[in-house]
């Protein structure tokens, strides 16, 4: 189990926001912390730590007023860390290598990859060769929905028909490097974790060689003793809002150490 730091801009301005909160609507979220530092500043303190793989997640859309300069900020952070950080948020095969010259070591995908919320399996190929599949991690953030797990997508607002299983997940995997996944349902909530999901993922883990990292819910460090204890240690960690830099409880010192 690795620590996997995150640096989440909305609206230019680093956030940590209620993750289903999230609307296109005049840009709103419901927000837990809202930075006075730079995404540039966050990159260069986890450079200083040598943690490597964290995410920079642009949490606007390409229609928002406000993507500009939400983009500009996730550019001046893979900058300030060549080579230690992803980016998501409007990923295509268009746009990707953009990203990764500017620093990214890899570019998140959702959205591209879902049209009207089917899978386009043609998408994901096409990013994979835009870049190259060591380059490429598939978000499928979901939400609980008739007893299954669901992706979710465009800023998490809308369910997709895929659903988060083993052999879909095997099937992803020959296009990516790595996958992140949300518990959306508690994601920025810090009430404790999404037990069932971190159970499943876990089991994925153990069964395949691919990383993969989930978010959502840590609010405390018995939460992440927990998720150590269901995931068997097979999975990543990122933890937001319960961090003390993002007006948490928890020593980011701490979680550096991991």
């Amino acid at each position: 189990m690795k620590f996997r730091p995150c640096i989440d801009i909305h609206n230019g301005q680093v956030k940590q926001i209620v993750g289903g909160s999230l609307v296109d609507d005049n840009n709103q979220a419901t927000e837990n912390y809202t930075s006075t530092q730079s995404a540039s500043w966050f990159a260069a303190l986890y450079k200083k730590d040598n943690l490597k793989g964290g995410h920079v997640i642009l949490l606007n859309s390409k229609e928002s007023e406000y993507f500009q300069a939400t983009k500009a900020q996730g550019i001046e952070a893979l900058r300030a860390y060549p080579g230690g950080l992803q980016i998501g948020g409007g990923i295509t095969a268009d746009n990707a290598l953009e990203y990764v010259e500017a620093g990214a070591s890899h570019v998140i995908v959702t959205s591209y990859i879902f049209a009207e919320g089917k899978f386009v399996e043609s998408n994901l190929e096409k990013l994979a060769n835009a870049v190259g599949k060591d380059k490429v991690v598939v978000d499928l953030s979901c939400r609980k929905k008739d007893d299954n797990y669901y992706v979710v997508t465009h800023r998490w607002q809308h369910f997709s028909t895929m659903k988060l299983t083993h052999e879909n997940m095997n099937r992803l995997a020959n296009y990516c490097d790595e996958f992140l996944i949300h518990g959306v349902d508690v994601e920025g909530r810090s009430r404790g974790i999404e037990e069932p999901l971190v159970g499943f993922l876990g089991q994925v883990g153990r069964e395949s060689n691919i990383p993969i990292t989930y978010a959502g819910g840590v609010g405390s460090l018995e939460d992440l003793y927990r998720f150590k204890e269901i995931s068997g240690g097979t999975l990543d960690i990122t933890i937001g809002s319960a961090l003390d830099i993002f007006g948490g409880s928890i020593p980011y010192e701490k979680m550096a150490m991991l």
